[in-house]
């Protein structure tokens, strides 16, 4: 191995700063890292992943060629998972360990045609791999029985969540403060959100949603058209993406969470609003069930905009039950993971990569 055994190169596609559940997780696992007296080395491989285009491929290409012999990369999935042929290229001199926070065939909107080369890519990157670190149980799982993985060779660090401030909410009387925090992606289900309270109308709530609305401006573009098309632009604010005092003042007037996903790999956001002592309205969809417990919020099949509306409708109608579900989520907060123990787990997983061939 190069240079001292606490000492990796991480390498991830885009902007590190970009304000994602994923791209925080890497930034807080190198802080981390770093705190415990790792080198890190930080490459990025370009932009445009999943879907690179030449330059970004050229640059993944220079990058991972510098890299020295007997390296330690540690790879985002974003950008790993399309790159199984270069991955494999440079097997022999670098230890690779993918960090998969998940299948990137499990985005929707993808056709199927796809979805198909997506799994097969990532099935193809993830062979090359010494280990893979993944952000749930779920994921895990996944990976063992789709891509192939053996689960010797995968270890669960999931994220960190820290302690935070309970929500105040908003003043008795002015209705519900709803809260989504999500990029505007397919795949985290504004879309349904919008469907499932267009029948609420006479009920007094606002939405606000908290997340990048250019990461897919069609999906923006969309989710703005059907915000208009239900009459619900003075009940649905889009507060794009938000710095971090932003986000606290909307937790903190925040009554409630929600978040439809069709598929998380963990679900970030959901434990923060636990952290919070929000209830949580949300879905069944990948590991989101192993994020939220049962006494802290309802998981309604993911797609089914009845239940979904259903749940919506009980939040604002049942005060007992919200206060109920608002108990479960204090009861959980303080089991929440911290970054610490998931910073340790992880360098506990790469250090057993260092320590494989002595």
């Amino acid at each position: 191995m190069a240079g001292s055994a606490r000492h990796c190169s991480f390498l991830y596609p885009g902007e590190l700063a970009t304000r994602t559940g994923g791209y925080t997780y890497d930034r807080r696992i190198i802080n981390g890292l770093q705190a415990l007296g790792w080198r890190v080395d930080l490459h990025s491989l370009g932009d445009g992943f999943p879907a690179p285009d030449a330059a970004a491929l050229a640059r993944a290409r220079d990058v991972v060629a510098s890299l020295p012999d007997g390296a330690l990369a540690v790879a985002d999935g974003l950008g790993f998972a399309v790159l199984g042929d270069l991955a494999h290229a440079h097997a022999k001199r670098l230890r690779w360990v993918a960090l998969v926070h998940h299948p990137l065939a499990l985005e929707s909107g993808l056709d199927d045609s796809r979805r198909k080369a997506l799994h097969t890519s990532e099935r193809h990157a993830l062979k090359a791999a010494r280990h893979v670190i993944v952000t749930s149980p779920f994921t895990a799982r996944n990976l063992v029985a789709d891509f192939g993985v053996p689960a010797s060779q995968i270890s669960v660090v999931e994220p960190g969540t820290d302690p935070a401030p309970v929500s105040a909410g908003s003043p008795s009387g002015e209705g519900l403060n709803l809260l989504c925090v999500a990029t505007i992606t397919l795949r985290k289900g504004h879309a349904l959100l919008v469907e499932a309270l267009a029948a609420l109308k006479e009920r007094r709530w606002t939405l606000h949603c908290a997340g990048s609305l250019a990461m897919d401006p069609a999906c923006s573009e969309a989710l703005r058209q059907a915000i208009a098309r239900e009459g619900l632009a003075d009940r649905i604010v889009l507060h794009g993406e938000q710095d971090e005092a932003g986000l606290q003042r909307l937790y903190a007037a925040a009554d409630a969470f929600v978040l439809p996903s069709y598929h998380e790999g963990y679900g970030m956001a959901l434990a923060e609003a636990i952290a919070r002592g929000l209830p949580v309205i949300s879905t069944r969809a990948g590991a989101i069930a192993d994020t939220v417990p049962e006494a802290a919020g309802l998981l309604v099949p993911p797609g089914d905009a009845a239940a979904l509306r259903a749940g919506l409708q009980r939040l604002m109608d049942d005060g007992a039950w919200r206060g109920q579900l608002r108990a479960g989520a204090l009861a959980a907060r303080d089991a929440l993971p911290d970054w610490e123990t998931a910073t340790a787990r992880f360098a506990g997983a790469l250090l057993a990569v260092v320590n494989e061939e002595g």
